[in-house]
């Protein structure tokens, strides 16, 4: 069966939508959400690149960016093919079976996400609030402990939530309001009663992001403390520097992911394409801009992808002597 295709309605699919009311310019729209594709999937894979093969960068702290660009990898996958297929195809019909796939993975991607930039936060603390401790504590075995809890706590939560939802029966031929799957948006279509999936999606999110978010919070209020008390300038303005790339990841993820869950959940009177461009941002924006912004600001990542043009370079520049010669 496939999972879309370009027919107008069926009782047992979704209808998957772009930007309401400006379907004449989907083809142009679609230049420059292609652009942040390609930008989303090079910059996370060059990350992925660097870290893997430059010793130097085989550290915790590369180590969870490395996690950070695959979620945010596969999270641009996922997607994809709808969002090209309703875009460029008119490809809007999608299947129950496989919109509830895409929608597992989704959050799952999403709360990966939010539990990495946990890691992170931690890993920051440590190393500004027990830098002498850093080293002994946050080793490579540390981290791919916690990288194993993220896993499990993702597996137990999503696990069950996915068996939920598969039980349910839909009404179809409705239309949805981005073009994937969104729990709140498809959940408004389920034949029994939507609060109480909606409530338990809502507990769930709450438990997830409330947690990470206040974990967060309170390693940054301990790491501002740290940062004030010390008196060097330089070492204030290196850490707040180093914190100043995981505190944008954390705003470009979690402020539009909150913005559009409490439009779907309580502001029903919501333009469909202010929802539209919501959805659009929490899912492509932090790909897009997370592998810029650690790029620019972390030494280490820039000098490492610079290495990977330096050889091409001298090997073209030694090329040109020797013809000279």
């Amino acid at each position: 069966m496939l999972i879309f295709n370009n027919t107008t309605s069926s009782s047992t699919h979704f209808l998957l939508t772009a930007f309401p009311g400006l379907e004449l310019v989907h083809v142009w729209i679609s230049i420059p959400i292609c652009c942040l594709y390609t930008i989303a999937f090079l910059g996370n894979s060059m990350i992925l690149f660097v870290i893997v093969t430059d010793r130097g960068l085989h550290k915790p702290m590369y180590y969870f960016l490395s996690m950070l660009s695959a979620v945010d990898l596969c999270l641009t996958i996922t997607t994809l093919p709808t969002v090209l297929g309703v875009l460029w195809f008119h490809s809007r019909e999608i299947s129950f079976k496989g919109c509830l796939i895409q929608m597992f993975f989704i959050h799952t991607f999403s709360f990966l996400e939010s539990s990495v930039l946990v890691a992170m936060a931690f890993d920051r603390f440590m190393a500004i609030c027990n830098p002498l401790k850093y080293a002994t504590i946050v080793t490579d075995m540390l981290t791919m402990v916690i990288a194993l809890v993220i896993c499990i706590r993702q597996t137990l939560v999503m696990f069950p939530m996915f068996l939920v939802l598969k039980k349910l029966s839909f009404r179809g031929g409705h239309e949805l309001s981005h073009p994937f799957c969104y729990h709140p948006d498809m959940i408004k279509y389920t034949s029994s009663n939507p609060w109480v999936t909606s409530v338990f999606g809502m507990f769930l999110q709450l438990y997830l992001t409330g947690t990470d978010l206040l974990f967060i919070f309170f390693s940054y209020i301990m790491i501002l403390r740290t940062v004030l008390s010390t008196v060097a300038p330089k070492k204030q303005q290196k850490a707040l520097s180093t914190c100043a790339c995981h505190f944008c990841a954390v705003t470009i993820f979690y402020m539009p992911m909150i913005s559009l869950s409490l439009a779907h959940r309580f502001f029903s009177s919501t333009p469909r394409v202010l929802c539209s461009i919501l959805a659009n941002i929490y899912l492509l924006l932090p790909p897009v801009l997370n592998p810029i912004t650690y790029s620019l600001k972390t030494k280490r990542i820039r000098r490492a992808m610079l290495k990977l043009f330096q050889p091409k370079c001298s090997q073209a520049s030694s090329g040109r002597e020797v013809s000279r010669r």
